[in-house]
């Protein structure tokens, strides 16, 4: 080891890697003075060869950590002058920098880099991260945004800020400036990882990326079934250019090859029916409890209407009839005449008594079906037409 501890926390140190009869951190490895990257990715370690390793172990274990007093420190101070040396857990305690890009120098906490705002907090500003008192001026442990120069956080609230976005997502979190924020907290010793957001790397957000895999049609054609399609052709699944979560294969709707665009029906306005309005209020025609005797009643009484109009007529036209129809059982000629006559002169003034013309009524003039007046039951001859002469 160099560091020579196996139980540092790994957002100090970065992961341990064993191999070759070594074990490291992959921090102390960057940061070791002397210590070459001479091989790839894939040779020994991070690119470090073990002879390499080993050397650097050997001249380590004769440098005394200047924080600490133990030996085995392989970080030196990179100002021209200074034989500091430390070990990483122990720098972050003392006040040291080290810088994880490019050169990946290291300085002891009297050569350390400053920042150069001139602005400092009041009494009362609260860290942005985790809302805690800051000190009441620039230090080691008291930072701000260069940018905006209102954000002010504690150096360990901004490195476990950068180990969870990482390179990516690393930004100021008040005015969201990312390029010389970056390079202001790299400048300053802030540990950066090349990696994704740990938000993503949980699978927490998988269901994002996923993409709608299915034909939806109301009768899929294709043999291989609804889960199935081709790159192109008639097989090729079409998503809805509205809200890609339907997708149907061209040849399940209809669609030509060339067509690079389709929407379902719910985005084109076909999707169900609406429900039936109420029709407006008026006059109904369904059968109610006491309606039908109001409607049979009304149709008796045109009938007996139409009857008694029919049967006037018939009595207008033969008036021999209609005598012999009222005169039953009469034998005499004399009987049945005078019995004629009477009902003649009853049957022209019938009407005049009942009701008044057709003229003079105020529905004539209306606009509608020829109506008959109706007559008095007064007038209305029975008629018998199984009645003997």
């Amino acid at each position: 080891m160099l560091c020579r501890r196996a139980d540092v926390s790994a957002n100090i140190c970065g992961p341990t890697h064993r191999a070759k009869g070594l074990c490291v951190h992959e921090c102390c490895l960057y940061l070791a003075s002397g210590l070459l990257q001479r091989g790839t990715d894939q040779e020994g370690i991070c690119g470090f060869l073990p002879a390499d390793i080993r050397r650097t172990i050997k001249s380590a274990a004769q440098k005394s950590c200047f924080v600490c007093g133990e030996r085995g420190a392989a970080i030196a101070c990179q100002q021209e002058g200074c034989s500091r040396s430390f070990h990483l857990p122990c720098a972050s305690e003392n006040g040291c920098v080290t810088q994880f890009f490019r050169e990946y120098k290291s300085f002891c906490s009297d050569h350390r880099p400053q920042q150069t705002v001139q602005v400092s907090p009041d009494g009362e500003t609260p860290c942005i991260i985790c809302m805690e008192q800051l000190e009441d001026q620039l230090s080691f442990g008291t930072m701000v945004c260069p940018v905006c120069q209102g954000a002010w956080f504690h150096r360990a609230c901004v490195q476990g800020q950068a180990f969870s976005a990482g390179r990516a997502c690393f930004r100021c979190l008040q005015c969201q400036n990312k390029r010389k924020f970056l390079a202001e907290m790299l400048k300053m010793g802030i540990m950066v990882p090349f990696r994704l957001p740990t938000w993503e790397e949980d699978g927490h957000f998988d269901e994002l990326y996923e993409r709608h895999s299915r034909c939806d049609a109301g009768r899929c054609l294709y043999r291989r079934g609804r889960e199935q399609a081709e790159e192109s052709g008639p097989w090729e699944l079409l998503l809805c250019s509205s809200c890609a979560s339907k997708g149907t294969h061209r040849r399940c709707s209809a669609l030509r090859t060339a067509a690079e665009a389709w929407e379902c029906d719910a985005c084109a306005g076909l999707g169900p029916a609406p429900r039936a309005q109420p029709e407006p209020a008026g006059p109904s025609t369904t059968s109610r409890p006491g309606s039908a005797a109001a409607s049979s009643s009304a149709a008796a009484s045109g009938s007996e209407s139409e009857l008694a109009t029919s049967s006037t007529s018939s009595q207008a036209e033969s008036p021999a009839s209609s005598s012999s129809v009222t005169t039953s059982g009469s034998s005499s000629r004399s009987d049945l005449a005078s019995s004629s006559t009477e009902n003649q002169a009853e049957a022209e003034a019938g009407p005049s008594l009942s009701c008044p013309a057709a003229e003079s009524s105020p529905q004539a003039g209306r606009p509608g079906p020829e109506r008959r007046p109706r007559r008095s039951r007064l007038f209305r001859r029975p008629r018998h037409p199984y009645s003997r002469p």
